[in-house]
């Protein structure tokens, strides 16, 4: 799904009794899984929540500002076993207190994007600069402050095809830096992830990638996957979750389906989530987002707010693209009673972290895929970028070789300096930009030099 361009909410479930917004524990991502504070496993079991606009909508909007509105959204959530929400847009500037106290009250968590269209992270020219970080900022610093955040996105998407893997180290810079000024201010340990398009060009190398740094600041705390696979009456073989499985298998960090949910043939039945729950992939995997909430054109809603209207003849300020944001949300027939039947059905028990605290001790990151001409094309030996870098081709002739190193989340000049990969047919990639404080170290060795000669002169 293009979700980068919706303005949703996913809605992850799992069946979880109301806790009090002043009791909620928080979570916390400790090997490959998730865990609550007390030691017990968290599973996402999860839904696309839809309240503030669809999908090529051009004008984000904000569904955690109308306490209202979510405490009636959140009655029928909790009808499903509701345990957390996805925002893919958020105005960090706005008051989300009522909203996020009335999800805490009925042990719902939030998973929030931090990019906006504006400031995300692009495929076809990547870059990652002062601005997009300021604005990453901005939202973590309003949602650290409540317990049931548990987890942000640095992306949504950015990877969308086979010649996409350039964009991939940015990506990872993101979350470096966030993970960085997350440490610097004090905040908890909030999981910092991404949410990746289902690119069969593209596995298992991603997910491979972002997770395959030896040091735990330069990876990912979790990564998600959209998938739409399992589609009507499929297997757990014909479907392909077998091989996602084995490409997830000894995954050293949390993996959930971020989005699912196939709307063709319809009515949908959701019966991957047998799979996704069940022994096959209940040891590997931490739960699935369904794809969505609202019904809109696409009929991958699970509730209503209305019937669909003229969009252009429509003088309601509720209607917006023929269709009614808010209000008493009404279940579709037959799939909101399919999907709360299945995962009625479905308590994985997981592992109590007092027992797998040993195990995930000894889990180490896993192998970094290579580059391959004509394929996957980062080299895994590289430095990411550092803040201020954008990604340009040059042929193999005129790349440079390899420049900056990592950068603070502090770094911000966009002087100039190179890094290098191998890459496609001939091509690599080439980082513009640098840290100031290699300049610096310049400037002061040749100082020194200076000095020292004058010295030995007098």
């Amino acid at each position: 799904m293009l979700s980068s361009l919706a303005l949703s909410v996913p809605l992850i479930l799992a069946g979880l009794q109301a806790v009090a917004v002043d009791a909620i524990p928080t979570i916390s991502a400790v090997g490959s899984k998730f865990f609550y504070e007390n030691g017990t496993q968290y599973y996402l079991k999860g839904l696309d929540l839809t309240v503030a606009g669809i999908a090529y909508q051009l004008t984000p909007h904000d569904p955690l500002v109308d306490t209202a509105q979510c405490k009636r959204d959140i009655a029928r959530m909790s009808e499903l076993g509701t345990n957390a929400i996805r925002v893919y847009h958020v105005d960090p500037s706005a008051d989300h207190k009522g909203c996020m106290s009335a999800f805490a009250d009925a042990g719902i968590y939030l998973f929030v994007d931090l990019d906006t269209f504006t400031t995300q992270i692009e495929q076809t020219e990547p870059h990652w600069n002062q601005t997009q970080f300021d604005r990453f900022k901005e939202v973590l610093d309003e949602f650290q402050k409540y317990d049931n955040t548990a987890g942000v996105f640095v992306g949504n998407e950015v990877l969308t095809t086979a010649d996409g893997s350039a964009a991939a180290p940015y990506v990872l810079a993101a979350a470096r830096d966030i993970k960085a000024y997350r440490d610097h201010k004090g905040y908890r340990e909030i999981p910092v992830g991404y949410s990746a398009a289902d690119i069969a060009d593209l596995r298992p190398m991603l997910q491979n990638y972002l997770a395959c740094q030896s040091n735990s600041s330069d990876r990912l705390d979790f990564y998600s996957l959209n998938a739409y696979e399992w589609c009507g009456d499929s297997t757990y073989t014909v479907s392909g979750y077998n091989m996602l499985q084995k490409n997830a298998t000894d995954y050293p960090i949390p993996i959930f389906f971020s989005e699912t949910g196939c709307n063709t043939p319809a009515p949908r039945t959701f019966d991957d989530q047998a799979a996704i729950f069940g022994k096959d992939m209940a040891d590997t995997w931490s739960g699935a987002i369904i794809y969505e909430w609202i019904e809109e054109t696409n009929d991958y809603g699970l509730i209503s707010y209305g019937p669909s209207a003229n969009a252009k003849a429509a003088t309601n300020t509720l209607i917006e693209d023929g269709y009614t944001r808010k209000g008493t949300p009404t279940p579709v027939s037959p799939d909101f009673a399919n999907l709360k039947k299945q995962w009625a059905t479905l308590q994985p028990t997981g592992v109590a972290l007092s027992d797998y605290k040993k195990s995930a001790s000894e889990i180490s990151a896993i192998e970094c895929p290579a580059s391959t001409k004509g394929g996957w094309a980062v080299d895994p030996s590289s430095p990411l970028p550092t803040l201020g870098q954008t990604y340009k081709k040059e042929s193999a002739s005129e790349t440079t070789g390899k420049g900056s190193g990592h950068a603070t989340s502090t770094s911000g000049s966009t002087a100039a300096a190179t890094t290098s990969s191998s890459g496609n047919a001939g091509r690599s990639m080439m980082f513009v930009g640098g840290s100031s404080a290699e300049h610096m170290l310049v400037i002061s060795v040749f100082f020194s030099a200076c000095m020292g000669a004058l010295a030995y002169l007098l």
